[in-house]
């Protein structure tokens, strides 16, 4: 317990963008929140104030089990001792992970050591951003386009080039990262959400008879209520570990009577006060329409290989950058894509040196007068690792900019980065002018 008073929820996001999702939805729901890049410090703490939720954004979707078992770890350790009732491991809305990277199984192993509760709701779609799982089967939208693919025939995730989602059936991908006995609930098995008292019954049987992982099926909005008042339930009786994506949180908002702050909304964003710096280091086709389509950015091909292993040619990118920004204009870095198969190895060094790049703009700007004020990074693992390079230790809620997609607040020690507008968003996020509305406002 911190300061007294037990937060209601803590989440770790297993990529920077997946968290910031989550920033947002328990900010909407009206809690005092904030998003920290680490285990906080009790410093941090203080200085965040008394928090209602508390989320840590991670790599874990990039680590191998071995490298995720110390990190969640402590984790767990941390969020069991602030007294909450649910702890999040908030994962992609698509689950692509695997055994050997980014593996949902290890997670949920190293996680539950820290949890009393045995059951492991794992809610597995989130409409508001067109996911859906039906009978355990997962479907995605790809992009902002309005088709829906069964995730093992997506036109992105079934070639993911780390992760390739190949299996459909949440069960079955999940029990091949060492979860077994997995139960799965089907929609059509839900009572009605509005007779409350057939509800509790049911869930109450559920809780009684299922111990372990058990997979939610999230076809309809309407659906989040029942799921969020199953959780809140179980958790009453001791805390536990909830996995999925962002529509945790909407659920648990949604079984809230009345919800708090439902339905609040923030200022839209504004005309950015000076020059944007947008970087792009997803090879998504979404985030490729998105290039193509910008109007107000000066475009920064990116050579990757060049970035990777030439220190010059990122040190001249990165005064090239800061020179445009200089002249007010908007710059739009972006990575090239290569011509052959992208290994893991390539993958992670690439986000590394993107991310550092970040840095480097923002600090050359700095030295040449100009405090950027926003910034734009696409891609979950170049924002982690862009968001480690900054040296923030903390995000605050700003606006949702486009479903699945928030700007934050930065907070950092270092003056010229805190307070700094973040947009952080997967690959496969926001429709194709984003990056224009990024610098001319949703308001």
């Amino acid at each position: 317990m911190i300061g007294g008073t037990a937060p209601q929820v803590c989440w770790y996001g297993d990529d920077f963008t997946g968290a910031t999702d989550t920033l947002a939805e328990v900010a909407r729901a009206g809690l005092r929140s904030l998003l920290f890049l680490g285990v906080p410090s009790s410093a941090q703490l203080e200085r965040a104030g008394p928090l209602d939720a508390i989320g840590i954004a991670g790599a874990a979707r990039g680590m191998t089990p071995a490298e995720m078992e110390p990190e969640l770890d402590a984790v767990g350790r941390f969020m069991a001792s602030t007294g909450a009732r649910v702890l999040h491991y908030k994962c992609c809305s698509t689950f692509d992970s695997a055994p050997h990277v980014g593996s949902i199984g290890a997670a949920v192993r190293t996680l539950r050591r820290h949890l009393p509760n045995p059951l492991v709701p794992i809610v597995g779609g989130q409409p508001s951003i067109g996911r859906y799982c039906s009978f355990s089967q997962l479907f995605a939208r790809a992009g902002a386009a309005p088709e829906i693919h069964r995730i093992d025939r997506h036109p992105v995730m079934s070639v993911h080039p780390v992760t390739p989602m190949h299996e459909a059936d949440l069960r079955l991908h999940l029990h091949a990262q060492g979860l077994s006995s997995i139960h799965a609930v089907p929609h059509i098995a839900y009572p009605p959400a509005a007779d409350k008292p057939a509800l509790d019954a049911w869930i109450d049987h559920v809780i009684d008879t299922i111990d372990g992982p058990l997979l939610l099926d999230l076809v309809d909005e309407s659906q989040l209520a029942i799921i969020g008042r199953l959780i809140r339930r179980a958790a009453a009786r001791a805390p536990l570990l909830a996995v999925g994506p962002s529509s945790v949180q909407q659920a648990l908002a949604r079984a809230t009577t009345p919800a708090p702050g439902h339905g609040m909304q923030a200022a839209p964003l504004g005309l950015a006060d000076g020059p944007v710096l947008v970087v792009a280091g997803s090879l998504s086709p979404v985030t490729a329409r998105q290039i193509a389509a910008c109007e107000h950015y000066v475009r920064q091909p990116l050579q990757v290989d060049r970035l990777r292993t030439d220190a010059a040619y990122a040190a001249e990118q990165a005064q090239l950058a800061a020179a445009t920004l200089a002249r007010g204009r908007n710059v739009l870095a972006h990575t090239d894509k290569p011509p052959g198969p992208v290994s893991a190895q390539d993958t992670a060094a690439t986000a590394r040196a993107t991310g550092r790049l970040v840095a480097d703009i923002v600090h050359a700007s700095g030295q040449a007068g100009r405090r950027l004020a926003r910034i734009g990074i696409a891609g979950g693992d170049t924002s982690s690792q862009a968001t480690l390079a900054l040296g923030l230790w903390g995000l605050a809620f700003r606006c949702v900019l486009a479903p699945g997609v928030t700007v934050s607040v930065a907070r950092s020690d270092d003056p010229l980065t805190d307070g700094i507008e973040l947009m952080l968003k997967g690959g496969q996020m926001g429709g194709d002018r984003l990056f224009d509305q990024l610098a001319t406002g949703n308001g």
